[in-house]
């Protein structure tokens, strides 16, 4: 039998299980491309003003490092591709990823994929249907984008070149998926990892991009992120960069294939490690076997954030140039919400990103309930002397400690590198510190959504990603798109106070009591329905 064999069928069967997911995904990224450039027609609607809106971003290291370098915005396409790039190559990559582990790892750890196995289905082939799957998603992302464009009359040659880069990221990313699914025995692992990877790009580009000497400058060349905005559509499309997507995805794909024909189904490259014989004090009760499994997943994210805040902070001080200089963008900083100085704006920018991604964290933390359920292993602990309530505050304990570490180390690193640049470390440190922990209650609001969707609605709890992905992009392309203050209402960041000398409480805990609201919704319906 090929090591092939059944791949067609697996493909349709992947394919059926997306069904919604994957129209959601092209659908959301095509019509944002479409909004985002009839909003930048009404910004910049004359050559001239893109122009001189393009020589101030050349020579800003601190959006740069957020946004990416913009090489030609003559053009509304040049626009688009210097603002939506970035975003769209990492959240495309975040598709594949995701996808590749849900249809390998996570059914091989669930252990479906033994009894697909066990017909005429070859070895290869469940990992080889999801990428099959995941390039597809990616390149129909792409196409989106590209139509987008398209259809608001920018060159056929740019959107292609936009469209296929961030595809492309897509593709690259699905490679590093298929290589970490082998890697270990779990699926959250998995996908840590390729996250994990996915955000060194974009800190390796951010750092790279803003860089000032030459030999800096060529980490740009390091990261997948950074070649899909190296390809430079509208602005003298660069095609050969793509061979070094190509070369890449091949070596992954080359990699996983060994990879998978080398272990046994079920087990991983790196076998878990032992725990120790007796269990110490930390380890009793639900809580300690709730901190246990997530203490890995913290300490990773807050390491993850530690670095992150230093870089943003170690480049904080060229944003107040290019506010000055270009009145749109401080009109856009402004309808934000900043009123502050301009280096707290940005700081503020950041963090509020930040805060996005460790809602992630907080998202991905609380769907451990589902798995646990799922999984067949809440069972036995619900068994004995442990309630639903207390076994589900068990894990939300863990997921607000790592919340508010990782907005705590982001903070505090960025204000200390900052403050070491300005003379000012301790009072610098304090004061974004307190900026990045305002942040706290609108991630916790994500996490209570999700464990209401688990307790009311298991079924629907995909819902949680949904609503993250559109508050993510409300926040970032929202004021571009001059959308109405109730649709920036929906998202609780919109909610948090801008800059930490902002003496309203109000927003804090209105939030903070809708996360509760949440919880206990969640709390209630776990109580009243079955398990499984």
């Amino acid at each position: 039998m090929s090591s092939l064999a059944g791949t067609a069928t697996l493909i349709r069967l992947n394919l059926r299980l997306d069904r919604f997911r994957l129209p959601a995904w092209v659908l959301t990224f095509g019509v944002l491309t479409y909004l985002t450039g009839v909003a930048f027609e009404e910004l910049y609607p004359t050559v001239g003003s893109r122009r001189e809106l393009g020589t101030t971003l050349v020579n800003n290291p601190a959006l740069v490092a957020m946004v990416g370098p913009a090489f030609d915005l003559s053009s509304i396409g040049g626009l688009v591709a210097w603002r939506l790039g970035g975003v769209a190559s990492v959240l495309t990559g975040l598709f594949a990823v995701f996808t590749v582990t849900r249809h390998t790892r996570a059914e091989e750890e669930a252990q479906r994929l033994e009894l697909v196995m066990a017909g005429v289905v070859g070895r290869i082939a469940p990992l080889a249907a999801a990428l099959m799957v995941s390039f597809a998603g990616s390149l129909t992302i792409g196409g989106a984008v590209a139509a987008a464009l398209v259809a608001l009359g920018q060159p056929a040659a740019g959107a292609m070149a936009l469209g296929l880069g961030i595809a492309c990221v897509g593709l690259t990313f699905a490679g590093v998926s298929a290589v970490t699914a082998q890697l270990t025995t779990n699926a959250r692992t998995s996908s840590a990892l390729a996250g994990t990877t996915l955000a060194a790009a974009y800190l390796i580009r951010a750092v790279g991009d803003s860089a000032s000497s030459g030999r800096m400058e060529l980490l740009s060349f390091a990261s997948p992120v950074g070649w899909a905005q190296q390809v430079r559509p509208f602005a003298g499309e660069r095609w050969w960069i793509f061979a070094m997507f190509a070369t890449l995805l091949f070596i992954c794909a080359g990699t996983a294939y060994v990879l998978i024909t080398g272990r046994d189904l079920g087990a991983g490259v790196f076998e878990p490690r032992r725990g120790p014989a007796r269990g110490g004090a930390l380890t009793l009760g639900p809580f300690g076997l709730a901190w246990r499994l997530h203490q890995g997943s913290i300490a990773a994210w807050t390491v993850g954030f530690a670095i992150t805040g230093a870089v943003f902070g170690s480049l904080a001080e060229g944003i107040g140039d290019l506010l000055d200089d270009t009145p749109q963008l401080r009109e856009i900083f402004d309808s934000m919400g900043g009123g502050g100085l301009l280096e707290d704006v940005f700081f503020s920018s950041v963090l509020g990103l930040l805060a996005v991604v460790a809602s992630a964290f907080a998202v991905q933390a609380t769907l451990r309930l589902r798995s646990e359920e799922t999984g067949y292993r809440a069972e036995p602990v619900l068994a004995t002397k442990v309630g639903r309530v207390r076994w589900a505050l068990s894990h939300m304990l863990p997921v607000t400690v790592g919340v508010l570490s990782m907005m705590a180390v982001a903070g505090a690193s960025a204000g200390l590198v900052h403050g070491l640049r300005t003379g000012d470390a301790a009072g610098a440190a304090l004061n974004i510190l307190s900026t990045a922990l305002t942040q706290v209650p609108a991630v916790l609001v994500l996490a209570g959504l999700t464990l209401a969707l688990f307790g009311v609605a298991p079924r629907l709890i995909f819902l949680a990603w949904v609503a993250l992905t559109a508050f993510l992009l409300l926040g970032q392309l929202g004021p571009i798109l001059s959308l109405d203050q109730w649709v920036m209402n929906l998202s609780p960041f919109s909610h948090v106070p801008f800059t930490s000398d902002d003496p309203e409480l109000l927003p804090a805990a209105l939030l903070t009591t809708t996360a509760l609201l949440l919880t206990a919704v969640g709390l209630t319906g776990l109580r009243r329905r079955d398990i499984g």
